[in-house]
């Protein structure tokens, strides 16, 4: 009876990974049941993404209005918590990321930067999650016999183009959203969505609630449209330098009077700060008799 051998590495098709998508704590694919093929800069097949539709926006964002309200109920120190174990996840895992990165053009040395860069970002807003309220809240001067507080409170469901730095960027635009209490639907339409899918794995196994991150991948011009124009949204992080796909985006989210913040910086290194996390709050001013 004649050996059977294994077929040489080069006469075989690789098993591409088909990365799924994360919603409401979940990985299904995309209802439509199309793919697109992330490349390697030599056009090389390296993994098959969900290319998702605008019912996979509609569910996402479903997702997220439901875990909305328990996520912002959350204590800040808790929230703190979850953003730190996300980081521990994440250095766990960060050989990982580093060749997620490479396999999409970063130099190695780069990548290693860019996922230690990454960690610290998480680190930095989990320790601002029960500080800013005490920095931008304030008691207010007024000329009757009333106390006058202003206090921050969470915008609700924010809508995020994620940049097309494709994890750092994407870490800086989740994390100071969720901090502050919203829940995220989140587009990633960038050349490289791998280490966005993986980081729904990571945020999935580091105690976030379903529906607190939803990761969508595909195409900008078939899910941006309708998450800007979806009414159950409450507001928009645009992560994009084209300024006609800001203009586009914030025609569509004039229905809603949705809020919109534009981040279109191209270098994520230093962008870092507690008006990451206010600029995707709303302002709750209350009145408070003195005496009777």
């Amino acid at each position: 009876m004649s050996e059977r051998r294994p077929a040489a590495a080069a006469d075989r098709l690789p098993v591409l990974k088909t990365h799924k998508v994360y919603v409401g704590g979940k990985f299904p694919r995309s209802e439509s049941g199309r793919f697109d093929r992330a490349l390697a800069p030599d056009g090389t097949p390296i993994a098959n993404i969900c290319r998702c539709s605008r019912k996979d926006v509609r569910d996402a964002v479903t997702a997220a209005r439901a875990a909305q309200a328990g996520w912002a109920a959350r204590t800040a120190y808790n929230r703190g918590q979850i953003l730190y174990r996300i980081a521990e996840m994440l250095e766990g895992r960060s050989g990982q990321f580093e060749a997620l990165l490479a396999a999409g053009g970063t130099a190695p040395d780069e990548a290693a930067a860019e996922v230690q860069a990454a960690t610290d970002r998480l680190l930095h807003y989990a320790g601002w999650t029960d500080k800013f309220q005490q920095v931008f809240s304030s008691v207010n001067p007024v000329a009757t016999s009333h106390f006058n507080f202003s206090i921050l409170e969470p915008m609700g469901v924010v809508g995020v183009l994620a940049p097309e730095s494709p994890l750092l960027g994407l870490v800086s635009s989740i994390a100071p959203a969720i901090a502050g209490g919203n829940t995220t639907v989140v587009l990633v339409t960038g050349s490289q969505p791998l280490p966005a899918t993986t980081l729904g794995e990571v945020l999935n196994s580091s105690d976030v609630p379903g529906g607190v991150v939803n990761i969508l991948t595909g195409r900008r011009d078939e899910m941006l449209a309708p998450l800007a124009a979806h009414r159950d949204v409450d507001g928009l992080l645009l992560c994009s330098p084209d300024p006609d796909v800001t203009r586009s985006a914030e025609i569509e989210a004039v229905h809603n009077l949705k809020r919109v913040a534009v981040r279109g910086h191209e270098d994520w290194t230093d962008i870092q700060s507690p008006y990451e996390i206010t600029d995707l709050q709303e302002v709750k001013t209350t009145w408070h008799p003195i005496g009777s």
